[in-house]
């Protein structure tokens, strides 16, 4: 590849990797740079076949034994990593979501390898397989075309022989970033398996709100009555409770909104009650119907919000942020190759996974800015009539430029900029950004 075509590479790109490897000390950094390019262009998960991507430099046993004993953090990478979209996308309000997925594995030997309830019933598997349960947090961007899109952040695998739970794992992942985040108002999303006390009162701890689905026979009950001048005894912690017959007689509204990228009708009931579950705590309820594609009602679903001024209609739009993280976890296993990490510790297989995860990251952190040179990237393919913006895409443009490059030499360690070989002095704006950003 001649200068001329590096030009076709966003600047963006550039910068944010620049800001990476401040996270790694300087010896490392060449080598982070190559499996990174490497993990972000390829379609499998096979450190092999990241290193063939590019032009490596170094024999392919070094990248293997610096993801084995290689002195840095993957958890410090992935600090960096959310420094980063966080100067890059402005949030006033910051959604982060929590939830489980299983990769299948054949053997018992690979970390964090046992036997898992399939709860996604899909018909073409057991009801009970082998592999590996990871627990993952993302952060949701919302792109150009007003479409969120999930950002992965941290993972931990759960490992087969202890006593830590889901639970336990997702208030770790939190405890690791949340200091981040200050002066941001932050969202929790989850699902009916998180909705936990002990999980909401640690979110709590940390000033964030929980949003999530709990089970329609949640013990919800109005607030009680106030006691009475001179009455004895203890006054009453919970009113009345609420039955079906009760929620029955809430008004109930309807309204079309936006779920999944189509439209949907929602009827719903709301009122500020207090829950059992969380000790008396009051909480914004919300008894949501959606309706199928067919025109029936579906079942009633429960949302609770720990922050009661929120209204119905908020809670809902704050919800449906929860779904891109399926979509998150399809992307990462089928099109990034996290069902292909066959590492053999668990140390190693956190350091390629967070890795394979930035590279992702990044990649969609270019489908939420809009510029010339992403569109270009996706303009591949001329029997297209409209040129989709998506990750896949990208990556595809960034292959024609980038396949057998000698990546490395793009870092000049005396400036500490990683930039392509035809920038020039018309491009000082960019390079005080880097040294400064």
């Amino acid at each position: 590849m001649n200068a001329k075509g590096y030009n076709g590479i966003p600047r963006e790109l550039c910068q944010w990797i620049t800001f990476l490897c401040k996270a790694l000390p300087p010896r490392s950094i060449g080598t982070f740079i190559e499996l990174l390019m490497g993990a972000m262009l390829t379609s499998t998960g096979f450190v092999t076949d990241a290193l063939l991507v590019v032009n490596m430099r170094n024999h392919w046993a070094s990248y293997y034994k610096w993801l084995e004993e290689g002195k840095w953090s993957w958890l410090g990478l992935a600090r960096q990593y959310v420094r980063l979209v966080l100067s890059c996308i402005p949030l006033d309000e910051l959604y982060l979501i929590i939830d489980d997925s299983l990769v299948l594995r054949a053997s018992k030997k690979a970390p964090g390898s046992q036997i898992h309830h399939q709860h996604g019933n899909k018909p073409n598997l057991a009801a009970y397989v082998r592999g590996q349960c990871w627990v993952s947090l993302g952060l949701i961007a919302i792109r150009s075309d007003s479409m969120p899109v999930a950002l992965p952040v941290l993972s931990r695998l759960i490992p087969s022989a202890s006593n830590t739970g889901k639970l336990v794992a997702a208030k770790t992942l939190i405890r690791s970033v949340y200091s981040l985040f200050e002066g941001v108002k932050v969202r929790v999303l989850v699902d009916s398996w998180y909705m936990r006390r002990i999980f909401i009162e640690s979110m709590m701890s940390h000033g964030f709100d929980v949003i999530g689905q709990v089970r329609i026979d949640t013990r919800l009950y109005d607030e009680p009555p106030k006691p009475r001048k001179g009455q004895r005894g203890r006054p009453r912690k919970y009113g009345d409770k609420y039955t079906p017959k009760r929620i029955a007689h809430l008004k109930r509204t309807v309204k079309t909104f936006t779920l999944r990228g189509k439209q949907r009708d929602i009827r719903y009931r709301s009122k500020c009650l207090k829950a059992r579950f969380l000790n008396g705590r009051l909480v914004r309820a919300v008894w949501c119907e959606y309706k199928s594609i067919s025109g029936h009602w579906k079942s009633a679903r429960l949302l609770i919000s720990t922050d009661a001024t929120l209204s119905a209609e908020q809670i809902i739009e704050s919800y449906r942020f929860r779904w891109p993280i399926e979509t998150l976890f399809h992307e990462l296993k089928q099109k990034w190759g996290l069902k292909e990490t066959w590492q053999q510790t668990r140390q190693t297989l956190h350091r390629w996974v967070h890795i394979t995860m930035v590279g992702f990251g990044l990649i969609q952190l270019l489908s939420c800015i809009s510029n010339e040179k992403v569109t270009a990237l996706c303009d591949h393919s001329p029997w297209r009539k409209e040129s989709p913006v998506t990750a896949g895409q990208i990556r595809k443009g960034l292959t024609f430029i980038l396949r057998h490059v000698a990546i490395r030499q793009w870092w000049h360690p005396t400036c500490k900029i990683f930039k392509p070989p035809d920038w020039g002095k018309d491009d000082q704006y960019e390079i005080e950004w880097l040294k400064t950003g």
